[in-house]
This record gives structure tokens, sequence and C-alpha cells, in this order.
């Protein structure tokens, strides 16, 4: 008993380390206008903070990825994180939709040529050098697939790294995108397609689920006889949009695209009585906060488990329990920007490098798994999970780094020709 509670306090104590360390990363580099009653940050939409904002929900994601393995969740260390995923992904995507418009109200002719630069060249490719690097790290670790599916995965038909998801959504919000507003030239209307498109999604993995669950007989996957006879591609995060986080947080994007839309409206109405409206935003979050968790508790995504068929009814309740707390959760973060962002080097590296170190983070949390183990070469003792972490988080980080330099040189190769065509 004396021995559990020393290891308990052990991990107590290390878990406060981690949210100490993040906090100084929310507090270095941090501009204060709190206080100035008539004082706001007029950068706070800046590419450097939309950057370093990104690289918070980059360090986010990882420790999210790393609270999930099963050694963590035995402990309790970083519990916090376990369910945090969907908060930070929503970030990127907010991210994502402010950019988009912010370049096509500031670009000349930024609508051409979109499809080749912004959605082959910056999410298609990236995405196809992930499964390169994936397929040629499972090949010399011995991963033994049915052909068939080497060749889906290197298709990208499916996916060779489960993580992979983020960009093949973006590239489907970025096609849409383009199309509102090459086609479309009310503004309003574009906006409420891309809404209306995004809820769609939502709603067309409420009825996808988990994983194949339409192929076979009723309840198959409960049953260990049968299960143990499915198909490759019907287990779960194979096949596109097999998970509610595919779906969950992209409502962002909207709030990200109308924030863009409106930013001097919604700016000049901030900063009117700017601590009575932001509590009130705040408070309108964490009620939505709350029907998410309800909706969650109440319903919930993994219905497949309850023995009543794919439970489509039940995702579909949860799924729009969670939508308004993405459409509002970006708001409530830049509101909150105009009196307090931050901007250091940890943040805008990470910033830097969001999509490379979210794609290798995989990689990194497989290859230094050994070091969980009792009998890891590494003898950490009850230290050893501080060790793997440390290790996920610096190997995610090169690795990432290698996948954006690698990347960046096949664009150079790849587009040589067409960015000199347009210099000329």
């Amino acid at each position: 008993m004396l021995e559990f509670l020393k290891d308990l306090t052990v991990w107590s104590v290390l878990d406060q380390v981690v949210f100490y360390f993040y906090l100084i990363l929310f507090i270095w580099g941090g501009t204060n206008k709190f206080g100035k009653k008539l004082e706001f940050n007029d950068d706070f939409t800046s590419l450097d903070a939309m950057k370093s904002l990104r690289g918070f929900a980059a360090i986010g994601v990882i420790l999210h990825h790393i609270s999930q393995e099963e050694i963590f969740q035995q402990k309790g260390i970083l519990s916090p994180f376990v369910n945090a995923g969907a908060y930070f992904v929503a970030i990127f995507f907010f991210c994502s939709g402010y950019g988009l418009i912010k370049s096509l109200d500031s670009k000349k002719d930024y609508l051409k040529g979109f499809i080749s630069h912004r959605i082959v060249r910056a999410i298609v490719l990236p995405f196809y050098v992930n499964v390169l690097v994936y397929g040629l790290l499972m090949f010399i670790s011995g991963y033994k697939l049915p052909k068939e599916r080497w060749i889906f995965n290197f298709l990208g038909l499916t996916m060779m790294n489960e993580y992979a998801w983020f960009p093949i959504v973006l590239a489907v919000l970025y096609l849409v995108f383009f199309l509102c507003f090459r086609f479309i030239k009310n503004r309003p209307a574009c906006l409420a397609i891309i809404l209306v498109f995004i809820i769609g999604l939502g709603i067309g993995f409420c009825y996808n689920g988990h994983f194949a669950w339409w192929h076979g007989s009723d309840n198959w996957w409960s049953n260990p006889a049968l299960s143990n006879k499915a198909l490759w591609w019907q287990a779960e995060k194979a096949l596109w949009f097999s998970g509610e986080w595919w779906v969950n947080s992209a409502p962002a994007f909207f709030t990200g695209l109308l924030f863009a839309s409106y930013e001097k409206q919604f700016t000049a109405f901030f900063k009117k009585a700017y601590m009575i409206k932001f509590h009130v935003l705040l408070i309108i979050t964490m009620i939505f906060y709350k029907l998410s968790s309800f909706g969650q508790m109440k319903f919930g995504y993994w219905t497949e488990w309850m023995g009543k068929g794919p439970g489509i009814e039940e995702k579909i309740k949860t799924y729009f329990c969670q939508v308004p707390l993405f459409l509002f959760l970006g708001l409530t973060i830049i509101i909150f920007m105009m009196k307090y962002h931050v901007s250091n080097p940890v943040t805008r590296f990470f910033g830097k490098y969001s999509l490379h170190t979210y794609l290798m983070n995989l990689a990194a949390l497989t290859a230094f798994r050994f070091l969980q183990k009792a009998d890891s070469p590494i003898k950490a003792g009850k230290y050893n999970v501080l060790v793997y972490a440390l290790a996920v988080i610096i190997a995610s980080a090169l690795l990432g780094v290698a996948e954006q330099k690698l990347t960046e040189l096949l664009q150079k190769l790849l587009f040589k020709k067409k960015k000199e065509k347009a210099a000329g």
C-alpha cells in the first residue's frame, strides 16, 4: 500500500510538471492587454500569432496521443488530454478557414491555380509523402499486410497512417471552398453551402460508423467467431471517415471562414464592452461544452458495441450535441487573443512544422513503445513512461522536420516549371 502511494505521488508530481511547462508556454512571450480598457492587440490575427496558435495545437495533439497509450491511462497520467484531441484539431480547422478567406481577399487571382497549388501541392503531395514514408517504415519493421491492403494504402484509399485523416478532410473542404467561391459570387451563400456540406460530412460518418458494419450479418463484430473472420478493410480506422474525429471538429473550419469574412465587424462589436461580451461568449461556449459532454454520455459515438446494430440515430444525436461547441470554440479563442496572445520560439517552431509533426507522431509513438516495458534496455524504473513521453515529443519534432524538408524538396522539383513560368 505504501509503495502504491509513493508511485501515485511520483506520477501526480510528474503530471503537474507537464502542466507547468505547458503553462510556461502560455505565458512566455505573452502580450497582455487585460486591465487596459481601450487597448487591444492589433496583431492578434497576424501570421505570427496564428502560427503560434497552431503550435499550441500541435503540442496539444502530441500530448493527446501520448495520453491515449494504455500505460498512461492505467496510471492516470495526462488524463485531461485524453479527450482533448478534437479541441486542438478544431484550432487547425479554424486557422485554415481563416487563412483561406484572408488570402482570397488580399491576393489577386487567388483562385487561379488553387487546385494545383493549394490542394495538390500543399495537401495531397505531403499526404502521399507520408504514405511512402510510413510504407517504408512498415516494410522495414516487417509488417505483414495482405497484398491488396498494401495497394489500397499506397493509393491512399485506405489508411497507411491512421493519423493522416486530417489532410484528407482538409483537402475535401478546400475543394468545396474553391468550387463555391469560384462559381458563386454571393459570399453568404458560399458560407451557407460550406456549412451544410460540413454537417453532411458529420451525418455521413454517423451512417458509416467506425468500421464496415454493413458487410456481414447483424452485429457480426460482437461475435468472436465472426469478427475473427472479418476482412482487413472491415477493421476500425481502415476506411475513410471511420471515426468521429474525422468530422466532429470540422465546423470550426466554417467559423474561421465566417470570422475572416466579417473580421472588422466582429472586432468592432467586441471592442465595445469587451469584458461583458467576452464573458457572455465564454459562458455560451461552456454551456455548449456541457451539451457536448451530455451528448457523449447520453448517446455516444461507439454505439456499435451496444448490441443494437450500428446505432446511427444515437451517433447523429451525439454529433449535433457537439456541433455548437465547435462552431463557437474558435471564435472564443480568437476573441480572447484580442487581449492576450502568445508567441515564443517553441510555439512558432511547432506552428511551422505542425502538419508534419502531427503526421509523424504515430511513427514516434510506435518506435519507442519498448521504453514502456519493464525490460526496457534503458533502465528508468518507475520513470520509464516519462522517458517514453520525452522521446516521443523529441522524435515527433525531428521526424516532422525531416519529412517537411523532404516534402519541400519534392514540391520544388515537381512544381518548378510552373513557378518559373508564372515568374516570367
